[in-house]
């Protein structure tokens, strides 16, 4: 994608590049010379063009290949190939799906994809349909898709993957065909399927975290199987609001003590770039607490909340839990109204936990 005036650039999905992929592929094994690049259609009706990276038989079958450009958003799959390689079925098939070197299969139930499939996602196999339609003269035929990703086991190491059920590779995933930079589109997906994935084997406490420290935390002072380990990072918002429409019955927030403190404060999206905790309103915290005006004055002032937590400390003010209280508070507001009994855990760097807050249940 093109840039546009000062606007980060958007990117294509891996279920954009995979469909452009078999696309290409099925044109070659319909004659045609092997394309340069195809247009797709996107669910929203827009018609990109992707360039085909390489083309080729595998076991006698075409593929082809697409790089995949995820604009200017941080994905661990930008840069890798996708490959799809095709072949026709037999008559009455229609397309099927494998998965090859690269991409996951699914485990465990609760997934859009039921367990015993490739993890390629709904929208993209829609996409890849209405694609080797449109290679085909407009009519659906009888074929096997195999998706490949280069590199796709070792970069599922480094998403949730693993805790959802789905082994051996990445998802291929897309609901629009269009990364949207920044939008962390993935990683609240993942959230989401982590949940579904909980809600489907019955779990009726989950614990969602800021991080590796207080997800371990948590888990260990609660004794938490790892589906029940939701890893939120910094989008309590994007999970919370999840939950309001998909319950579970119990559910507790665990993070850091900065982190915590921007959550009590209202903010949802907890990333240093949407902002920072607001000094005087955790000085006014830490008032309702007992802390006199020369701490609450020192805390006002403080650059960090960590050293404003070492200043209660010292003064024997629980903002730990005061911080618990508050998070607690915009959790529920934002819950509100879910059945769902809520707590909080606010954790220092070494995993003490330092504040605790609930379960309370959100107004009705």
């Amino acid at each position: 994608m093109e840039h546009t005036g000062t606007e980060l650039r958007r990117g294509w999905t891996t279920g954009s590049c995979a469909t452009a992929a078999a696309k290409a592929a099925w044109l070659m094994l319909m004659g045609h010379e092997p394309p340069v690049s195809v247009a797709i259609t996107l669910p929203g009706g827009q018609r990109p063009a992707f360039a085909i990276c390489r083309t080729g038989l595998e076991n006698g079958h075409p593929f082809a290949e697409v790089v995949k450009d995820a604009g200017d958003d941080p994905d661990i799959t930008h840069g890798a190939i996708i490959r799809a390689t095709v072949c026709r079925l037999p008559t009455g098939s229609g397309v099927q799906f494998q998965a090859g070197p690269g991409v996951g299969m699914v485990t465990r139930p609760g997934l859009p994809i039921p367990p015993g499939e490739p993890a390629i996602n709904p929208t993209p196999r829609a996409m890849i349909r209405t694609a080797l339609t449109e290679a085909n003269s407009g009519t659906l035929p009888d074929a096997d898709v195999t998706l490949s990703i280069e590199n796709g086991a070792r970069l599922a190491e480094r998403t949730l993957n693993s805790r959802l059920g789905i082994i051996g590779g990445l998802s291929v995933l897309g609901t629009t065909g269009i990364v949207v930079p920044f939008s962390c589109a993935a990683w609240i997906d993942s959230i989401h399927r982590g949940i579904d994935v909980a809600r489907a084997e019955g779990l009726r406490h989950i614990a969602g975290s800021t991080g590796n420290v207080s997800e371990k935390a948590v888990q260990k002072f609660y004794a938490l199987p790892d589906t029940a380990l939701i890893e939120m990072g910094d989008f309590v918002g994007g999970m919370l609001k999840y939950l309001r429409r998909h319950p579970v019955p119990r559910l507790t927030i665990a993070g850091g003590i900065a982190k915590m403190t921007k959550l009590g404060q209202g903010k949802l999206d907890l990333h240093s770039k949407r902002g920072q905790a607001d000094m005087a309103a955790l000085a006014q915290l830490a008032a309702t607490g007992g802390a006199p005006a020369p701490v609450t004055d020192a805390i006002a002032a403080c650059p960090t909340v960590a050293e404003a937590f070492l200043l209660a400390t010292a003064a024997h003010i629980p903002l730990g839990t005061l911080i618990a209280q508050s998070a607690l508070r915009t959790v529920l507001e934002t819950l509100a109204p879910a059945p769902c009994a809520v707590d909080v855990m606010v954790f220092d760097r070494s995993g003490q936990c330092v504040g605790q807050a609930g379960p309370s249940l959100p107004p009705t």
